[in-house]
């Protein structure tokens, strides 16, 4: 690749690269995100051949058949040869255009000893017939094919599984069984679904397992794993320092001139921490029923409602010190009282 990206410019050849990798990396996965990576390179580099596979391929693989066939020509022109003959065709086949796909199988250089792409062909043409309504010829091409017994394993075995295909359709059941399983023998790396294929047919029902009800199943079976992910999350932060939230938290007791309250948290806090080192070990977080506990703190209140009552206090016995100085009699007035009661004894005697 870093071949044919020499003529661009660095930072251009970069960019051009990374896209054709991406899509190279996504197109098994994600065909259609494969597909756009590859229409970026080919608005930047589209008279490159390797940026221009990249878009067919792709296309191709995303089901975008009328883009891949104008690509796949393209590539056919500039780099010549017959090796793209079996994909144009079935692009044509694809866009429901059976008598085309047949002109271009035609191409086909007859002398050829590329077997791989002779069996491509084959295939493909298979396939049309059907699409015909020529079935009896297209049983009568792969039959003759797999007589041959030419070709690597895996091509035999797409022969065979094809044919199977077509037995299945025509409601020979046991054939298209006995065929499939000739196919699975011959398919070393369970590229095929023939063990599907022969479920079926055995009357098996198979699950149907979609990526949204696989993602259903787990969140039903996993309870609490949501409450769980939502307290890892500020432990971790803890440990790594980014709330001071949590950073109090962990303070030593000694520190009650920060929080007045600290005394009465201290039980609280400390229940906290059990289940936050169980959850890091991995173990199941069985005391996440602590943290109601810190919605209600009742003690401070009762702190507070203690202080006014000595004040009360002081002011009763404010009052009762002033009513008993009122009625005590003060030094003066005892005198005054014992000097009336003399001029009154006085007075009696002169009488």
């Amino acid at each position: 690749m870093r071949a044919e990206l020499k003529g661009l410019p660095k930072d251009l050849a970069d960019i051009v690269g990374a896209h054709i990798w991406a899509a190279g990396q996504l197109v098994d996965e994600d065909p259609e995100l494969a597909f756009r990576h590859a229409e970026a390179a080919r608005r930047r580099a589209g008279r490159l051949p390797i940026v221009r596979e990249a878009a067919a391929e792709t296309a191709y693989a995303a089901g975008e058949y009328a883009i891949a066939l104008r690509e796949f020509r393209a590539i056919r022109r500039m780099s010549g040869g017959d090796q793209l003959i079996p994909v144009i065709a079935d692009c044509e086949r694809a866009l429901g255009r059976p008598r085309d796909a047949l002109e271009v199988l035609a191409e086909l250089d007859p002398k050829t000893k590329d077997m791989w792409l002779r069996m491509e062909c084959l295939l493909v043409e298979a396939g049309i017939r059907a699409d015909l309504g020529q079935r009896a010829e297209a049983m009568r091409l792969l039959q003759a094919a797999i007589s041959r017994k030419v070709g690597p394993p895996f091509g035999q075995a797409r022969l065979r599984y094809a044919y199977a295909n077509l037995l299945e359709e025509e409601g020979d059941v046991e054939g298209a069984r006995e065929w499939f399983s000739s196919a699975a023998a011959l398919d070393q790396g369970a590229e095929l679904d023939t063990s599907d294929r022969i479920a079926q047919l055995d009357g098996v029902v198979l699950p149907d397992f979609t990526p949204d009800e696989e993602d259903d199943d787990e969140s039903e079976g996993d309870v609490g794993d949501e409450s769980r992910d939502t307290e890892v999350e500020p432990e971790d932060s803890e440990l790594e320092g980014d709330e001071p939230e949590a950073d109090e938290d962990d303070e030593p007791e000694g520190d009650e001139d920060d929080e007045p309250e600290g005394d009465v948290g201290d039980e609280s806090r400390d229940t906290e921490v059990e289940p936050e080192d169980s959850e890091l070990e991995g173990d199941e977080p069985e005391l996440q029923v602590v943290e109601p506990e810190l919605d209600f703190e009742p003690e401070p209140q009762l702190d507070l409602e203690v202080e006014p009552e000595p004040e009360r206090d002081v002011e009763a016995e404010g009052v009762d010190d002033e009513q008993l100085s009122e009625d005590e009699p003060s030094g003066a007035d005892e005198d005054e009282e014992r000097a009336a009661e003399d001029g009154g004894v006085a007075e009696e005697e002169q009488d």
